[in-house]
């Protein structure tokens, strides 16, 4: 008995030991991992400094995490209540979902992103009365469930319990709370958990075979790998990539839509071509593959990745870079799907589901790829969602939240909108949703923003997103960078790039250019790259820089027409409207009265005009808008199934295009993203 405690004690020094460690260098992610191409810098060393992201940045800061602590924090959210009920410190039933615990760890999550940029000691005790109280609820062999603590339920009985989901997202959190404080209080607690997760599940009994629902425990015992270099974590990580397929027969004690494809169970994962089941727990799934390969090298594992990606990107994604087309569904090998993708090709727009989670998962996926490969592809996807089908998900002044992210919403189309408390309610952003996964994510994703701007590369730095920031970093050689970015993009196409502090050898700067940029520029103090400038690749810069060298980059910004594959029937003879990356949309407060959103037409000749707008929904949001004509279409057929065509009226309106996200700002309103279009001259 006293050998093992000895050998214990010493398992927990050395986890502590190496963890310390990590605090002490400042290091995140993937930084030690053998198998990728891109680092992530340290948190905190980029900031924004000005513009769109430093604005959203500074709503994160004075609205989204506070107003979110309240709900959560209060009799609205319960969240927090149900800690303090598992804890013995306050009377009452639990309440909200199962996996509301893994929603209030984001948000500790974000807060602690946030403490990294403004140092704001307040946020960093807030958070040490929290964890003092989620380790109260947590029970002796580190089991930590409030639902299942309070009621009496048995640990790991019911998969539908989340208890990966919550756990994956406690051990996030505890590790990032960790690494921008130096602190183990949290972490103390999500290695206690994640232990008891090794213990149940390592030895693969078959009760546990097939368990858990919406693996992030995954992606979180990787990451407790990184911190801790304890190798059981990564082993048990590949342990749940491993056993996808392994049990294809459905269980009844589980609902139907709840196994095979729906779970990422049907398939393993070595042998999967496409991207199936709840598009949440895809995305989660791949990024914990993702995360495993960066640690094993398994060729394998990067195959079945890179197919995945492919189908999902390139035949089941949206223009907005959202992904789950179905509320209810059936997938190719016919097993019923829940939030979920759907087939090729097979995309609807005011029916489209789209959960701001799963667009948000998309862009993770997509940057745990980026690190693998060095591909701008990637890249290129992060950057379409953040500025879309992301933000689109909360409102102008941070209160309010969609979970569905649709193309087209009309007042005649029903459609089904999960996690709205009354689902008669008009169509407006909800200051509360009882299914509240999807707030937390988007604000935490928000606030590490500034973290996926740049990665360490070998011998240098690549450019990932632009914005006006600050990077103060350390190259993978140990010397220091420093580096100022000025632009307004992504409302102008012009980016300068000054070198504040540099090594005096060679440094090798990477500057994505979008797969959206024709005819881009890149200067190096004011003179144009002789090498060819391709969109959708990185261009690679390798020279010694002095302090105050400039790099520009020059990314023409005209306002595209979009049209689809012909195999989506959805938008046969429809298009839409880019500029750069913002997908732009015609709303029902720029129409006419009464105009009906599916009476809107758009010419092939309209030119439209950019245009600032400062104050564009009254919560000081600058966003630039499109000025030009829309056709509205007054003879249209009547509301019959089918009926005998006759020519269609037009009439010519003055109107503007908005960017998607900034939809629904300006009280109840129809939208659409595609539009019917008229050739030529009316």
């Amino acid at each position: 008995m006293k050998i093992k405690l000895s050998i214990l004690l010493v398992s927990i020094f050395v986890s502590y030991t190496s963890a310390t460690k990590a605090a002490d260098k400042g290091i995140v992610h993937n930084v030690d991992s053998p198998h990728v191409e891109f680092r992530s810098i340290n948190i905190g060393d980029a900031k924004w400094t000005n513009g769109f992201w430093a604005d959203k940045f500074k709503l994160v800061e004075s609205a989204m995490v506070p107003y979110m602590g309240e709900l959560l924090k209060g009799d609205i959210g319960h969240g927090y209540n149900n800690f303090k009920i598992a804890a013995g410190l306050k009377e009452g039933k639990a309440k909200g979902f199962q996996f509301h615990d893994g929603d209030f760890y984001k948000w500790m999550e974000s807060t602690a992103y946030l403490y990294a940029i403004n140092k704001d000691k307040a946020l960093l005790k807030q958070l040490d009365e929290i964890i003092a109280v989620i380790g109260k609820a947590q029970r002796p062999d580190g089991y930590l469930q409030t639902h299942s603590i309070i009621k009496g339920i048995p640990p790991y009985e019911n998969r539908k319990a989340h208890e990966m989901y919550n756990s994956g997202h406690l051990i996030n959190a505890a590790i990032i709370h960790h690494r921008v404080t130096g602190k183990t209080n949290f972490l103390d607690i999500a290695i206690k958990n994640a232990n008891l997760i090794y213990d149940k599940f390592h030895t693969r009994p078959k009760k546990l075979r097939r368990f858990g629902f919406n693996q992030t425990q995954i992606v979180g015992l990787v990451e407790l790998y990184r911190e801790t270099k304890d190798k059981r974590y990564l082993k048990l990580a590949e342990q749940f990539i491993n056993a996808r397929g392994g049990n294809t027969k459905h269980d009844e004690s589980v609902r139907l839509n709840m196994t095979g494809d729906m779970t990422q169970e049907r398939t393993p994962f070595r042998k999967e071509g496409e991207a199936v089941g709840h598009a949440v727990l895809a995305m989660y799934f791949y990024a914990g593959a993702a995360d495993v390969y960066a640690e094993t090298g398994e060729k394998a594992l990067l195959d079945a990745l890179n197919r995945v990606w492919s189908n999902a990107t390139e035949k089941k994604m949206y223009l907005t870079g959202a992904v789950g087309q179905a509320h209810h569904g059936v997938s190719s090998n016919k097993d019923m799907v829940h939030e979920a993708f759907l087939g090729e090709y097979d995309m609807p727009n005011s029916t489209a589901y789209n959960e701001t989670c799963a667009n948000i998962t998309n862009a993770m996926f997509n940057w745990r790829m980026l690190s693998l490969t060095g591909e701008a592809k990637h890249a290129d996807v992060i950057e379409t969602v953040v500025y879309n089908s992301a933000l689109s998900g909360i409102s102008a002044d941070g209160k309010a939240y969609f979970y569905t992210n649709p193309l087209r919403r009309s007042h005649r189309i029903h459609t089904d909108r999960f996690g709205q408390k009354d689902v008669t309610a008009t169509i407006d952003r909800e200051a509360y949703l009882n299914c509240f996964c999807c707030p937390p994510n988007l604000v935490r994703t928000l606030a590490k923003l500034s973290g996926w701007a740049y990665n360490l590369t070998d011998n240098g730095l690549a450019v990932n997103l632009y914005g006006g920031n600050t990077l103060d970093t350390t190259l993978l050689d140990g010397s220091n960078l420093k580096l100022t970015q000025t632009t307004n993009y992504p409302w102008d196409g012009s980016i300068k790039i000054e070198i504040d502090q540099v090594r005096k050898s060679n440094v090798e700067f990477q500057l994505r250019i979008p797969g959206w940029a024709k005819d881009a520029v890149v200067k190096v103090n004011d003179k144009a790259l002789s090498s060819p400038i391709r969109s959708g690749q990185y261009t690679k810069i390798n020279r010694v820089w002095k302090r105050g060298d400039q790099i520009t980059v020059e990314m023409p910004m005209p306002v595209d027409f979009i049209e689809g594959n012909p195999l989506i029937e959805q938008i046969r003879n429809q298009v839409a409207v880019r500029r750069g990356p913002i997908v732009y949309l015609a709303e029902s407060p720029d129409l006419p009265k009464s105009t009906d959103i599916l009476d809107v037409y758009l010419s092939s000749n309209t030119q439209f005009t950019p245009k600032k707008v400062d104050n564009f929904s009254g919560n000081n949001d600058q966003v630039v808008t499109l000025e030009g004509e829309l056709l509205i279409r007054t003879n249209s057929p009547e509301n019959k199934m089918y009926d005998k065509i006759t020519k269609p009226d037009f009439k010519a309106v003055k109107a503007q295009l908005v960017p998607y996200y900034a939809w629904s700002n300006r009280g109840q309103a129809e939208m659409s993203v595609f539009f019917p279009i008229v050739w030529g001259d009316l």
